[in-house]
């Protein structure tokens, strides 16, 4: 019998420690941890690394309060708004590192592993600048496939230290259902040491069985892989979580222009924070 994960939002983030490397996850505007993210910031940890494939506000928040100073992403953005404007900033001033990469490297590292193999081979990325770049920081490596001799890129496995996933439902012991686009969320859960989840509602193992019968949908996390059960209403705000509610753009602007002010910490303050007090 799994034990019970459900815990406090303080509680949960009481389990990230500084220097950890985080993931978090959905996409830009979609399915952000921001309930985990405010509480983490709430706790004040420091130093801490972030990996992921596009993350948009729930990365740039977590930089723009002191909480992130090292960054690897394939794109970092805000949607029509333009690139996330304080991870921008902080990188052109060199107040944090951001290691660039590509979409299809991240996915290759995370489902490496996801797989708990030490890396996974790709294509698409031999004769870029970013090879020379990955090369020094020990990311990627180029090898000869042993069958044809092509050569290809080895990216290292990514297992983050934890990782911050949103989902729809949850039972208390960390089984969970997420409906419609996963992005990376399933290989995140796998490849990460921790997993943290807020869920939108936390419902009966029976319910949840029942749920995902009905729908047609597979678990996308179990009690194996997940250490703390937030329960979340709207813990994805403003984002916006598929088939519930849309991103509040009304709410994303506000604190892109305030961010492009350097005012991000007083959005974060007002808004963010005390939501979830």
């Amino acid at each position: 019998m799994p034990s019970v994960k459900l815990t406090s939002l303080s509680e949960a983030a009481g389990l990230v420690r500084d220097n950890d490397e985080v993931t978090i996850s959905g996409m830009t505007f979609f399915r952000n941890p921001m309930a985990l993210i405010s509480a983490i910031i709430r706790a004040g940890v420091k130093n801490l690394s972030f990996v992921d494939r596009e993350p948009g506000l729930g990365l740039d928040i977590m930089v723009a309060s002191g909480a992130v100073n090292r960054v690897r992403a394939a794109m970092a953005t805000f949607e029509h708004y333009g690139l996330a404007p304080t991870v921008r900033r902080k990188a052109e001033e060199g107040a944090i590192s951001y290691l660039e990469d590509t979409c299809g490297a991240v996915i290759a590292g995370l489902r490496a592993g996801a797989q708990g193999v030490p890396f996974m081979p790709t294509r698409g990325v031999v004769g870029s600048d970013l090879l020379k770049i990955h090369e020094a920081a020990g990311t990627w490596k180029v090898i000869e496939d042993p069958f044809t001799g092509e050569k290809l890129v080895a990216v290292r496995s990514i297992e983050p230290d934890v990782a911050l996933i949103h989902v729809h439902v949850s039972d208390e012991y960390g089984n969970a259902m997420i409906m419609g686009p996963r992005f990376e969320d399933e290989l995140k859960i796998r490849a990460a040491k921790m997993v943290i989840l807020s869920a939108e509602k936390v419902v009966g193992s029976e319910e949840l069985r029942k749920l995902t019968r009905d729908l047609g949908l597979t678990l996308s996390a179990t009690s194996l892989y997940v250490s703390a059960v937030v329960r979340a209403p709207e813990g994805a705000w403003p984002t916006g979580v598929y088939g519930l509610y849309e991103p509040d753009y009304g709410a994303i602007e506000a604190y892109y222009k305030a961010a492009k002010q350097g005012l991000a910490a007083n959005w974060i303050r007002d808004n963010l924070l005390r939501r979830w007090q």
